[in-house]
């Protein structure tokens, strides 16, 4: 058979992720490919960096995008920061803290895990008693904005609380990141990761990450190696730190960094403070749509992403069927559950450049179409 070339459909994405791609980042990617240690690609990594600062709301000097996608970025902030006997503290209320969990063990620490009911926030007052029980950990990880679920905790408290107890904090943004309010030197977060695909609205594949000093230094003191070499914040920031001369580490994937460079220049002019309203109002439009239809939400309203929403499958309705339905009859997709939601709730996403009036209108009507 003669293999072509591949021309994708072009779908509305309203899943989980990833999100659509705006026409300026796709035209940005197509751009003139440079070598990765090229002075104007290192000039554009400066931005880049800048960028992120802004996005972050942070002066953190380890800030930078690891090349691969945010499961990456997670365990990057996990490897350079938990050695061999560290104790960590990780709070799980749905998928992706199961995945912290999996990082400790793997990078030789012991998980005390701190759980809540999937849909729900991550209760401070157990976070509180396991810090109690386990005054020798070291560090506190949890999900701020949890896409498997659409819950979003209380980041600031939960940050607050592990320095009391001369904890370190790991916290996931993945979905959070340019949608959501986030702090990361007001909350005194001291690592944090991310990703390209989401409120970002840039194509899968890279992960912002950012590191304080506090963070820098218990890297700086570590007295084993880093267990992943491509990881290993020591070498990487040879290639991302200091301005303008790079140390050669890897060959980052210079389109894709375009692609980057164009979203956050996208969320810059926006204004972060903009994008945080344009998300929350376009929830409240979805949500009134939903409701209409008797669609509930199983995520208490304080607790909501308005990013990512996680709604009840009504009663005898086939989950599969109907989104296999809007995927080939509207060309929308939508997210099915995870974990323990599986086949119990619709994911519904509204991130970045898909976050849009028109978007909300044509879910809520294709809902009703298929419904």
């Amino acid at each position: 058979m003669q293999i072509t070339s591949f021309h994708p459909p072009r779908r509305t994405l309203m899943g989980p992720g990833p999100s659509d791609v705006s026409d300026r980042v796709l035209e940005a990617m197509s751009r003139p490919t440079l070598g990765h240690l090229d002075p104007a690609f290192i000039g554009m990594m400066d931005e880049v960096k800048s960028l992120l600062q802004y996005t972050f709301q942070t002066q953190n000097e380890l800030t930078f995008a690891v090349s691969a996608p945010g499961s990456a970025g997670m365990e990057c902030c996990f490897a350079n920061l938990i050695e061999p006997g560290d104790r960590v503290i990780v709070c799980q209320n749905g998928v992706f803290g199961g995945r912290m969990r999996e990082n400790v063990e793997r990078c030789g620490g012991t998980a005390v895990m701190v759980e809540d009911a999937w849909g729900s926030a991550v209760d401070p007052d157990k976070l509180e008693d396991a810090l109690k029980a386990h005054p020798d950990a070291v560090l506190v990880a949890f999900v701020h904005a949890e896409t498997s679920t659409g819950a979003q905790s209380d980041a600031k408290t939960l940050v607050q609380l592990a320095h009391q107890y001369d904890c370190l904090t790991i916290v996931d943004t993945v979905t959070s990141l340019a949608g959501t309010p986030l702090y990361v030197d007001e909350w005194g977060i001291d690592a944090i990761y991310s990703g390209s695909q989401k409120c970002l609205s840039a194509p899968p594949g890279l992960s912002p990450v950012s590191f304080n000093q506090r963070a820098a230094d218990k890297i700086s003191a570590r007295t084993t190696k880093v267990q992943s070499w491509f990881l290993d914040l020591n070498l990487v920031m040879g290639y991302w730190g200091g301005e303008g001369k790079r140390a050669y580490h890897h060959t980052a994937p210079v389109n894709s960094l375009y692609g980057l460079h164009e979203a956050l220049v996208m969320v810059q002019e926006e204004g972060l403070e903009n994008a945080w309203a344009r998300h929350r109002d376009n929830h409240l439009e979805l949500r009134h749509g939903l409701e209409a239809m008797g669609i509930e939400f199983v995520v208490d309203p304080q607790h909501r992403l308005p990013q990512l929403n996680a709604i009840a499958i009504p009663e005898g309705v086939d989950d599969a069927a109907i989104r296999s339905r809007l995927l080939h009859e509207f060309d929308l997709e939508i997210g099915a559950g995870l974990g323990a939601l599986a086949g119990k709730v619709w994911r519904i996403g509204l991130m970045g450049h898909a976050s849009n009036l028109k978007n909300v209108e044509f879910c809520v009507s294709s809902l009703r179409a298929v419904l």
